[in-house]
């Protein structure tokens, strides 16, 4: 069999592509004006575009919204709302329905329940300011106090500056000190007297105690608030070159060692009261509470001394 023109019903007027082919074209085949002879197809010539007819960055096909396949028609998909956060031009507002929403805006309410206690903050604020200004004026006041109360101290008197000297002889030391006191200050026996023609005592203002060289004489020291043990009992006094002595009795009992006023360290001239003033001492032990100390001229005794001040020493 040769090939030839068989006519126009043969099978190749029923090639749907015969338009392609040369022979085709002059037998006057047409491309099917459906597109590929097939329903709802697109048509080839509006899938062509020239060159640069195409234009990017448009919006392509919504998500959910596809081509149809080849030689399929294109299902009728349904229109989605626009992007979030634009408006739908197919929606309309509350408002603008009978009966709809005011259009004033409702402020948000809060999420998650109840809002800060913006009031309970407040109060504990302000408590604990109150608390603060409260601390500091007590503080305050205390200090003031203090002040005060070390001021009256500073100004009121102890018995060791009493500018009056007692005249029982009586004597108490503040707590933590021993006693001491001017002898001129004690209670003096018959014919004692007190005197400052001699210059270098330091009892206050110079006096000191005179007439003492005789028997009977006494200086008697009442000593308060000491605590029981034994003490050194130190005696200031003024002799003239010469040696002297005294009796000592304790709470009512002679000691039997005299009390030496020796003209210790020699090198006082004979009669020289002024330069003869020395110190001695004499251990005496003594209870709690409340102790007479006496300083006697007694028979045997060499009482040419003058008495300037006595205190305690413990030990």
């Amino acid at each position: 069999m040769t090939p030839g023109d068989n006519g126009a019903s043969t099978p190749e007027d029923d090639d749907p592509f015969g338009y392609l082919y040369a022979d085709g074209q002059a037998r006057g085949a047409q491309p099917p004006s459906g597109g590929y002879g097939y329903p709802n197809s697109v048509s080839r010539s509006s899938r062509v575009r020239a060159v640069g007819e195409r234009q990017y960055g448009q919006q392509q096909a919504p998500y959910g919204q596809q081509q149809a396949a080849y030689g399929q028609s294109q299902p009728t998909v349904p229109q989605q709302q626009g992007a979030y956060g634009q408006p739908n031009a197919h929606y309309q507002a509350p408002e603008t329905l009978p009966g709809g929403a005011p259009t004033g805006r409702r402020p948000m309410a809060p999420s998650g329940g109840r809002g800060p206690n913006t009031k309970g903050l407040l109060i504990g604020a302000i408590a604990v300011v109150a608390a603060v200004v409260i601390g500091i004026g007590v503080a305050v006041l205390n200090g003031d106090d203090g002040k005060k109360t070390g001021n009256q101290a500073g100004n009121t008197p102890t018995q060791s500056q009493t500018s009056e000297p007692s005249p029982s002889g009586n004597s108490s030391a503040p707590s933590g000190e021993l006693p001491k006191s001017d002898a001129s200050a004690l209670q003096l026996g018959p014919g004692v007297t007190t005197a400052t023609d001699v210059k270098g005592a330091q009892a206050k203002g110079g006096t000191y105690v005179t007439g003492f060289n005789h028997v009977g004489a006494t200086v008697t020291w009442t000593v308060n608030n000491v605590d029981k043990g034994t003490y050194r009992l130190y005696l200031r006094y003024g002799i003239p070159g010469v040696d002297a002595n005294a009796t000592l009795v304790l709470n009512g009992k002679v000691d039997p060692r005299p009390m030496s006023l020796k003209n210790f360290g020699g090198g006082t001239p004979e009669g020289d009261w002024e330069k003869g003033w020395k110190t001695t001492w004499s251990t005496v032990i003594l209870k709690k509470g409340t102790n007479t100390i006496q300083i006697a001229c007694n028979a045997g005794n060499q009482c040419n001394a003058n008495l300037d001040q006595v205190w305690l020493v413990k030990g």
